[in-house]
C-alpha cells in the first residue's frame, strides 16, 4: 500500500519534490489534514496558521528548485524565534510575543527551501513543566522534554522533519519515548543565534525524523556541512557497549535492548565489547544539574528576578539553587567536566561508537512527568553528538532504544554507523 504524502520520509518526499512528481502545497494540505484529525488528542503544536502554511507552500511552487530541502514542511519547538509565528517559549508570560526576525536555524532551513508548518509545543522555557502534549503512541503517556511537541508532531507523521534542543536530555528522551529518531550533534556545531538560551556551555540544538537519513539531511543544512547528506555504511565498527553508573536505574526493557543490541551487532560482524567506567566519574550526573542550574540562573535572571509569580514552582527551586551556587565552584566543576571529558575521549582510540541507553525505559505515564534525563546529562556535558535508535518495545507496547555516541566533531561517521546499527537492529528485532 502506497504511503499517504504525510507519511513520506523527508528524503523520499525531497526527491519527488524536486522531480516535480509532487508539490509542496500538496505536501502542506497532507500535513494539514493529519494535524486537524489528531491535533485535539496529541496538541503537538503551540502555533499554527493553515492560511499562511499554504502560502508559503504556493510560493515554492511556483519559483525554480531552492535547495535541499525544498517544499518540506518543518517543525519548530517554540524556544526559536519565527519572524511568522509567535514565541512563546512554553510560557504565559510571552503569550503575546512576537519576534522580528527568524532565528538562524530557521532561516537556513528556509533558505535551503524548506517552510515553517507551525511551532512546537516545549516545556516552560525548555526545562520540566510539561506542556498539553501527549505521546502519539498512547495518550496516557508522556512524550518527554523538552521537545516534547517536536517528538511527538514527528512520530505521529504531522512533519517529517522538526527541530529540537537539548540541555539536558530534550532530544534523546523524547525521540526515545516516542519511537523516532532524534539527533544531538556536537556542541556548539549549530549556530544558537534567537534562540531562547538556557545554558551557555550545554544548550545543543538538533533535530528530530523518522530515519537516520532523514535526519542527517537535516542536519546538514543545521551545520552547513554537505557531507551528512553522504552517509556509507561502516565496515566493522568497533562498538563499545556502556552500561554508565545509572545502569541501576534501568528497567528491564532498557536492560533487554542492551543485552539484545549487543547480541545482533555482533552477529552482523561488529567488534561489540564492555566499556569499562572510571571511578572517579560516578558523580557526573549531579555535577551537569549544578552546572546546568547556575547557568539557567543566569541566562533567566529576568524572568526570575522581575517575574517570578508566573513561573513554575519546580523552575523556580532549579533557578534559585542556581543563584545561590558561587562562581567560583561553576568554574571549578567546568573544570572536573573537562577532565572527565578528556578521560572519556580515550574510548574512540579503542572504539569508533558507544552504544548506551537513552532512557530508563518506556515513557511514564503523562501525570508523572516529561521523564529522567539522568542516561542523557553526562553527554550532554561532554558535548558528544548522540543519535537516538528506536527498535524494541517494552511491556506496555511502548517504544525503547539506545543511543550512539561519537567523538566530538566526528558527526559524519556516528550518523553513517548509526543508520548501519540502525538497519541491523531494526531487521532482526
Amino acid at each position: 500500500m502506497a504511503k499517504a504524502l504525510n507519511q513520506l520520509g523527508a528524503l523520499e518526499a525531497v526527491k519527488r519534490l524536486q522531480r516535480r512528481e509532487l508539490t509542496a502545497e500538496q505536501m502542506a494540505r497532507a500535513c494539514l489534514a493529519r494535524i486537524e484529525q489528531r491535533e485535539p488528542t496529541v496538541q503537538a503544536w503551540a502555533a499554527l496558521d493553515p492560511a499562511q502554511v499554504i502560502a508559503q507552500a504556493r510560493a515554492l511552487d511556483s519559483a525554480g528548485v531552492q535547495g535541499i530541502l525544498h517544499g518540506l514542511p518543518l517543525g519548530v519547538k517554540d524556544v526559536f524565534d519565527t519572524q511568522d509565528f509567535p514565541t512563546r517559549y512554553g510560557s504565559g508570560l510571552y503569550s503575546t510575543h512576537q519576534a522580528d526576525a527568524d532565528a538562524a536555524v530557521v532561516a537556513l532551513c528556509r533558505e535551503a527551501g524548506a517552510f515553517v508548518l507551525g511551532k512546537t509545543v516545549t516545556t516552560e522555557f525548555a526545562t520540566y513543566q510539561p506542556g498539553p502534549t501527549r505521546n502519539p503512541r498512547n495518550t496516557a503517556y508522556t512524550p518527554g522534554g523538552s521537545s516534547s511537541g517536536s517528538a511527538a508532531a514527528v512520530a505521529d507523521d504531522m512533519v517529517p522533519l522538526a527541530i529540537g534542543t537539548q540541555t539536558a536530555g530534550s532530544l534523546i528522551r523524547p525521540a526515545a519515548y516516542c519511537g523516532i529518531v532524534g539527533y544531538k550533534p556536537t556542541f556548539g556545531r549549530v549556530p544558537r543565534a534567537g534562540m531562547k538560551t538556557l545554558s551557555e556551555n550545554l544548550d545543543t540544538i538538533g533535530g528530530l525524523a523518522r530515519s537516520v537519513d532523514d535526519v542527517a539531511l537535516l542536519a546538514s543544512v543545521l551545520m552547513g556541512d554537505a557531507r551528512l547528506r553522504e552517509l556509507q555504511d561502516a565496515e566493522r565498527p568497533r562498538v563499545g557497549m556502556l552500561r554508565t553508573f545509572q545502569w541501576r536505574h534501568a528497567l528491564p526493557e532498557t536492560r533487554n535492548a542492551y543485552e539484545e543490541a549487543a547480541r545482533l551487532l555482533s552477529r552482523a560482524g561488529a567488534q561489540v565489547e564492555e566499556v569499562a567506567l572510571p571511578s572517579e566519574d560516578c558523580s557526573l550526573v549531579q555535577l551537569h544539574a549544578d552546572v546546568m542550574a547556575f547557568e539557567a540562573a543566569q541566562a533567566l535572571a529576568f524572568e526570575r528576578t522581575r517575574c517570578r509569580a508566573q513561573l513554575s514552582t519546580r523552575l523556580l527551586a532549579i533557578l534559585d539553587a542556581g543563584a545561590a551556587i558561587r562562581a567560583e565552584d561553576h568554574q571549578e566543576r567546568l573544570a572536573r567536566a573537562g577532565a572527565a571529558r578528556g578521560r572519556a575521549l580515550q574510548w574512540f582510540d579503542r572504539y569508533d561508537v558507544i552504544l548506551a541507553p537513552s532512557a530508563t525505559g518506556e515513557a511514564p505515564f503523562f501525570d508523572q512527568g516529561t521523564g529522567d534525563p539522568l542516561f542523557c546529562r553526562v553527554w550532554t556535558l561532554f558535548g558528544f553528538p548522540a543519535v537516538h535508535l528506536p527498535f524494541a518495545q517494552g511491556p506496555q507496547g511502548l517504544p525503547v532504544g539506545l543511543q550512539a555516541v561519537g567523538a566530538p566533531h566526528a558527526d559524519h561517521s556516528l550518523l553513517a554507523m548509526a543508520r548501519w546499527m540502525h538497519r541491523i537492529l531494526q531487521q532482526q528485532t
